[in-house]
């Protein structure tokens, strides 16, 4: 038995080091530095330890924007997304014919290049000296006026952004919902149909139920995707999203780095502190509520 379990630590042994490596010492040695006041790279020194650098950035005019422009993406991304998703599994696991082929268009943007949707999406809505984009002369069709959605007023960017964001992770949601209402047992649907059941019915007592699992997963790995969010943002609005007010906090902490304000690491570890903390406790609340709905369905 002993020998089994040396073998078993061994085989761990090389994931445990890499693990430890890249991501166990760089966590902590974030922690270490968010606390370091007056860290310089260069020569490794500080003058002090404290909260300061926590208390600088919670003031900061840009991680306050940056946190708000996450904080939004967040709660109209996630149950967007997860909705239209589960409304579109829903209808593909009643369609039969071309079932496979509509899926593979459903998933097509998952696989296609962040950067090249992106530059889609400028094309569709950013207005130029020689065309206001396709989406505008929509709106001019049916009587209304032209938006900058790219340039223009806060609200149009994060229009843009958020349905740029939802467009780019629903595919990924449409396949693991698709799969997790095939694999529900049929039995229920049948024996639900005989007894007269509506579909409405029938989707809230048996379908939801049983992929309740699926969905919060989801839920949950949406919401820190959500808060990670950075190349979406660049594909969009640019490297310079200070200036287009569309930052997102792993932005500001890329900013703090290597930006035009680059050079305060312990600014940076700070903010990655603050979005751990902000990520670990929504996992936890989700979780939760996750343990709670699940019961109350069973």
């Amino acid at each position: 038995m002993r020998k089994n379990n040396l073998k078993g630590w061994l085989y761990l042994l090389p994931a445990m080091l890499f693990l430890g490596a890249f991501m166990v010492y760089p966590l902590i040695d974030v922690f270490v530095y968010s606390f370091e006041e007056g860290y310089n790279f260069a020569s490794q020194t500080y003058f002090d330890i404290g909260f300061y650098n926590f208390s600088y950035v919670l003031h900061d005019t840009y991680f306050l924007q940056a946190l708000k422009n996450t904080f939004l993406m967040v709660v109209i991304t996630v149950p967007v997304s997860t909705g239209i998703a589960l409304l579109i599994s829903v209808g593909l696991s009643a369609v039969k014919p071309l079932r496979n082929l509509f899926q593979t268009i459903y998933f097509l943007p998952y696989v296609t290049n962040t950067l090249a949707v992106g530059l889609v999406f400028m094309i569709l809505f950013k207005k130029t000296a020689y065309s206001d984009g396709l989406v505008n002369l929509l709106i001019h069709w049916f009587g209304g006026a032209s938006v900058d959605f790219i340039e223009g007023p806060y609200w149009a960017k994060m229009f843009v952004m958020c349905f740029y964001i939802i467009w780019v992770v629903m595919p990924f949601k449409i396949l693991l919902l698709t799969s997790a209402i095939a694999s529900v047992d049929r039995n229920y649907y049948n024996a639900a149909r005989v007894d007269g059941t509506s579909a409405f019915r029938i989707f809230r007592k048996i379908t939801l139920p049983m992929i309740s699992p699926t969905i919060f997963y989801l839920v949950i790995t949406g919401f820190i995707g959500a808060f990670k969010e950075y190349s979406d943002a660049v594909a969009l609005f640019g490297t310079d999203l200070n200036a287009a007010g569309m930052n997102t906090i792993v932005g500001y902490v890329y900013d703090m780095l290597y930006g035009d304000s680059g050079g305060y690491p312990s600014y940076a570890s700070a903010a990655a502190i603050i979005l751990f903390v902000i990520v670990l406790t929504i996992t936890c609340i989700n979780l939760l509520i996750s343990r709670k709905l699940t019961r109350g369905f069973s």
